[in-house]
């Protein structure tokens, strides 16, 4: 299996006891909630995982444990899977101020799409700058992982990003509504709570993730600076003071409150994740307290 840089064996065995989850009830889709995909009886078996304390031993496979002395969980599938997609934002704020954002963003996407892979779940992933990228289709349980772990190894960022033109094509590619998890900075001059009222207003449930550098929310440098912007090139002459620095972490801090606020009035979800947080500690910290995961 690939991981590449992304995550180890014991993250692997960590995130196999988890499952993505969403809150809405969709039209068309019995049910709206995926704890019946956890292991249990059921109509349909899904595949196996491993034992962790406190699971339910009336659904682990004895005949599996005879043969290898291990303990497995049978896993079923009674409610319809609800559509997962997911957007990664590969525009060139994303390198910006240090490569280790477009890092953490890929690793915690492969989280993500891992644990679908372990529940069969089907996740559609893209990339997105100023157009939505091409679909990859992460289907057939972990062991197709590898391939997603590649692409995202190899994927980079460059471009400016356009969130209205995204949700656009988005809305157009599509049709059937279901769970929309957006990684990204958000940070861009336009405002961006209209694309999401946008795509909410046609039925899709949002989960956006927020990854930051520590430099974006509080900026390091003192005196005469000369900024370029990473999207547009444009540059910026300022004098940069401690009064000026807590300005604008207090203007980062009001744009992260508006990202949660857009969510919220649409049902979605929100959390905001820097870069000095490791992924591990991310997906089992702020992802689990917004029930992005369970």
């Amino acid at each position: 299996m690939a991981q590449g840089p992304f995550i180890d064996k014991h993250f692997l065995e960590r995130l196999e006891r988890l499952a993505i989850h969403w809150q809405k009830s969709f039209g068309g889709i019995v049910g709206g909630h995926n704890t019946s995909r956890f292991s249990g009886p059921g109509q349909e078996f899904l595949d196996h995982r491993h034992f962790h304390h406190g699971d339910d031993l009336r659904a682990v496979n004895w005949r599996a444990y005879m043969r290898l002395e291990k303990m497995f969980l049978k896993m079923f599938q009674i409610e319809p899977r609800v559509p997962v997609r997911l957007l990664l934002d590969a525009s060139a704020s994303m390198e910006a101020p240090t490569p280790a954002k477009f890092l953490a963003a890929r690793r915690l996407a492969a989280a993500l799409v891992y644990v679908g892979l372990v529940r069969l779940d089907t996740i559609i992933l893209n990339t997105f700058s100023n157009s939505l990228g091409d679909a990859r289709v992460c289907s057939g349980g972990r062991h197709r992982f590898g391939p997603v772990s590649d692409f995202l190894s190899t994927a980079e960022a460059r471009g400016a990003t356009d969130f209205l033109a995204v949700s656009k094509q988005f809305v157009e590619r599509y049709s059937q509504r279901g769970l929309l998890i957006i990684i990204s900075d958000f940070l861009t001059d336009a405002d961006n709570t209209k694309s999401f009222d946008y795509l909410a207003e046609f039925g899709h449930e949002l989960l956006l993730l927020q990854v930051y550098a520590d430099e974006d929310r509080v900026p390091p440098w003192d005196g005469e600076l000369e900024l370029e912007e990473a999207e547009s090139g444009a540059r910026l002459e300022m004098d940069f003071d401690f009064e000026a620095r807590q300005r604008y972490t207090a203007a980062f801090d009001e744009w992260s409150e508006q990202l949660r606020r857009a969510a919220l009035r649409h049902g979605g979800r929100f959390t905001a994740i820097p870069t000095s947080l490791p992924v591990e500690e991310a997906v089992f910290g702020p992802l689990v307290r917004v029930q992005g995961v369970r």
